[in-house]
């Protein structure tokens, strides 16, 4: 990307993109240089997303995450970013209280955060709190399908809507939740056939992550993509390089050299 020209990604740019076949791109970030070089490369939508609770805070799953947390990383996010759409994921236990919680916690994300939206896991139990934070002015992105934040009720990390009731209602989510104002859906580990569907037949962007392509765009995370985070890898993940092979090879060279009084060398001293 030429970073001369800089444009600000906006809501009405996301809205549009499935109207003019344009795909939308969408990666997690979590802290400034991350963020820097995620949004340098011309992405679309930054997610700082509570999957920060693994890659970068070493839990077992999202579950421990708190607002505080990700008002950290989202701060941190936003002094780096000059172009992408940057989202806050609301984690665990932030809005499923009472809805006075859930607006304030989402509020935090665009007052302290600087965020330009938020993100929310569900389906028919969130639509009154979609429709309520849009009325205060705060866009939400829904997300259905395998939702990290009932991996204890759903069994596990399993793809989600192979049976025919099971597809059926997701289809029903997807619509009443473009219904009650998301302005885009996560689609996450689902048939791609069911996936395509549901893109097909709603008026607002779908985000796929292990949804196939017939997605109106696509979401990873940073760390799977890049090979930085090695306790499991998805499926549906593509590991666009190994930068932890990199690093591991790099730091213990850096031992070697200092332990063999490589460095620092002539050139590198005073």
């Amino acid at each position: 990307m030429d970073t001369k020209i800089i444009k600000k990604i906006t809501l009405d740019y996301i809205k549009q993109a499935k109207s003019s076949n344009t795909k939308i791109t969408m990666l997690t970030g979590y802290n400034y240089p991350m963020a820097k070089y995620i949004d340098e490369s011309g992405i679309d939508i930054i997610l700082v997303g509570d999957s920060l609770g693994m890659v970068e805070l070493g839990y077992e799953s999202t579950l421990p995450v708190t607002m505080d947390e990700m008002i950290h990383h989202a701060k941190a996010v936003k002094r780096a970013v000059k172009r992408a759409f940057i989202i806050g994921d609301m984690p665990f236990m932030s809005y499923q209280v009472s809805k006075e919680e859930a607006i304030k916690n989402a509020g935090r994300f665009i007052k302290e955060g600087g965020c330009d939206g938020i993100k929310l896991e569900g389906g028919e139990e969130v639509l009154d709190l979609i429709f309520t934070l849009n009325s205060f002015g705060i866009p939400v992105m829904a997300h259905i399908g395998l939702t990290p934040q009932k991996v204890l009720t759903l069994g596990g990390y399993k793809v989600q809507g192979r049976e025919h009731d099971a597809a059926i209602r997701l289809k029903k989510e997807a619509t009443k939740l473009a219904e009650a104002g998301a302005f885009a859906i996560v689609l996450e580990c689902l048939p791609a056939g069911l996936a395509g569907e549901i893109t097909e037949n709603i008026s607002i962007p779908t985000i796929g992550i292990g949804a196939g392509r017939r997605c109106d765009g696509q979401v990873l995370v940073t760390y799977d993509m890049l090979g930085l985070f090695d306790r499991f890898r998805p499926k549906f993940v593509k590991q666009y390089c190994n930068l932890s092979a990199q690093m591991k090879e790099s730091l213990e060279l850096f031992i070697k050299e200092v332990k063999n009084g490589e460095f620092p060398d002539d050139e590198r001293s005073f």
